[in-house]
């Protein structure tokens, strides 16, 4: 990508050639500051405990003083990265959340995700947004079929991933085990670099095994009773002082690592980044036992933010200005106001708060005086952030999920896939008085990405088509428009499970065919439904010329 000299306009108006000001000549203190960075997403099978880890990762980074759990109980709260009153109420996580802290003298950006998979197409935005991931296995089942998925998305992005195995205070599999199955399944190298001392459900400890650390610190020992909504305390002792305390439990544990080492060999930082291993730990998320080590681990190997490639196939420099891409927008995070919330990750550069930036995709300015840091369904102002850091800008006017925001030379980056949907629901609004509110309504959740929606004249305005990946969709649809908009609306369901984007001038073609329908996105792109597979390749056989390509996404969802 061409290098040009930012020219010296007022930043609201921007320039011809689509520049504005660049507020950071000097890329030393972007660098540095993306050097501190480690951002990073928690994704797993529905189930696993990732918001009960998240919550447990803020303990221990300081940014609260209480760890809850999801559907709390016995004095423990909720979790404070499911916010919304459906999250509360269902005890699954159906949006993703940010939270920032610093830990050490790094400052992590922990991005929380819904783990089942009717909202698998949020957890890809935020794969978009991060630079690794951990993923969670339940101890007992192991790769269940949505974190063979994930695991496979993050492999397709390059992403370096962490295996935590959780719930270890339980009992579950061996652990020799599910090394195996990991190995299997994914194709990647296990490489154990904290190991359980005891079996699943007498959870003693961990063999730290990670490069560097001493003889006599190479035991982990958890303290009895310790745990739970506040920080587990732990002891290290070296290997002597283990056997003299767990004696043949230990032992067991030095022979399984023995095997896996020989087998598997040690964690090697270069395979990590490349994909071709993963370092493997066990953690209990609910006692909070592991999760500082994992926090340590994370800092010490995860990759900070680096160089990004944009569409055109240059490159952005993480010292570059300011650029960042919108991967999440939310609305009704205040319900008093009914603000319009837009998540960004910033690529390179320094935001600032009230500096004016471009919207790659049309041109425009984005104003940003209210930029917020989001801590699960509270917020804090923010002045700057920096490569790595997720900014939430408020009433970001005319943003989408996937759009690039940027300050100096142009930059637009790939734009984020849509998975392909499979569900489709008309709806309708309960109370036709309330019309204003169901246009309203429906516009927003499409634009957050919550369903895509659909028109054609034959049905009407009044009339939408809801295309979903997963029926769970359709329910927070229902919640939201009641409890955020006032409008109880109406599903009436059809019978197509499969969508393939096409052009207007093949339209006409094919919905003169009977069973397939053929509507217009709020986005402007032409969808024809089908019922089957069936009817789908009949068409592309009898009519080899007409467009029916299939979503980026589709192969993922």
């Amino acid at each position: 990508m061409a290098t040009t000299t930012p020219m010296t306009t007022p930043a609201s108006t921007g320039t011809t050639d689509g520049t504005v000001p660049a507020a950071d000549p000097d890329d030393t203190a972007p660098r540095e500051a993306a050097s501190r960075r480690r951002t990073f997403a928690v994704i797993s099978h529905p189930d696993a405990g990732k918001s009960t880890l998240t919550e447990a990762l803020a303990l221990h980074g300081g940014a609260i003083g209480q760890a809850g759990i999801v559907q709390g109980k016995g004095g423990r709260r909720g979790v404070v990265s499911d916010w919304l009153e459906m999250e509360k109420a269902r005890g699954i996580s159906i949006t993703s959340a940010a939270l920032q802290f610093t830990y050490r003298d790094r400052v992590v950006n922990l991005l929380d995700t819904p783990g089942h998979a009717d909202f698998s197409e949020d957890t890809y935005r935020v794969l978009t947004a991060v630079d690794s991931a951990v993923m969670l296995v339940d101890a007992a089942k192991g790769m269940e079929r949505q974190t063979v998925k994930l695991f496979e998305v993050c492999r397709l992005r390059g992403l370096p991933i962490v295996t935590v195995v959780n719930k270890w205070d339980r009992p579950g599999r061996e652990a020799l085990e599910l090394l195996d199955e990991f190995a299997e399944v994914t194709g990647m190298t296990p490489t154990p670099v904290l190991w359980p001392v005891g079996i699943g459900g007498d959870f003693r400890g961990l063999l730290d095994l990670r490069p560097g650390t001493a003889p006599d610190a190479a035991y982990i020992a958890f303290d009895e009773g310790s745990g739970g909504a506040t920080r587990t305390t732990w002891t290290p002792l070296s290997l002597e002082e283990g056997l003299a305390r767990d004696g043949e439990v230990l032992t067991t544990a030095q022979e399984e690592v023995e095997l896996v080492l020989d087998s598997n060999g040690p964690h090697d930082e270069a395979s990590f980044r490349a994909g071709r291993t993963t370092p493997v730990m066990f953690a209990a998320a609910v006692l909070n036992r592991g999760v500082e080590q994992l926090l340590d681990l994370l800092v010490d190997t995860a990759p900070p933010p680096a160089d990004r490639p944009a569409q055109d196939g240059g490159v952005r420099s993480v010292g570059d200005a300011f650029s960042g891409q919108v991967f999440k927008v939310q609305a009704g995070m205040d319900a008093a106001h009914r603000d319009h919330v837009a998540f960004i990750r910033v690529s390179s550069g320094r935001f600032q708060r009230g500096e004016t930036v471009l919207n790659a995709r049309t041109g425009k300015p984005v104003g940003t005086k209210y930029a917020h840091r989001v801590f699960g369904g509270s917020r804090t102002g923010v002045e700057d952030a920096w490569p790595g850091d997720v900014v939430a800008i408020v009433n970001a006017t005319g943003v989408r999920v996937g759009d690039t925001l940027y300050a100096g030379r142009k930059v637009a980056y790939p734009p984020i896939p849509t998975f392909a949907p499979e569900h489709f629901a008309v709806c309708r609004a309960k109370d036709l008085g309330r019309y204003k509110q169901f246009q309203r309504g429906i516009t927003e959740l499409h634009h957050e990405g919550v369903v895509q929606t659909l028109r054609s004249d034959l049905r009407g305005e009044p009339a939408p088509v809801l295309a979903a990946v997963g029926p769970m969709q359709f329910d927070v649809v229902q919640h939201r428009m009641a409890g955020e908009f006032g409008c109880e609306v109406l599903l009436e369901p059809l019978p197509y499970s499969i969508a393939r984007r096409t052009t207007a001038e093949h339209a006409p073609l094919l919905d003169a065919v009977p069973g397939v329908e053929v509507l217009r996105s709020l986005d402007g792109d032409v969808f024809a439904l089908f019922p089957d597979r069936w009817r789908l390749q009949r068409i592309e056989r009898e009519n080899p010329d007409v467009v029916l390509d299939a979503l980026a996404a589709d192969s993922l969802a």
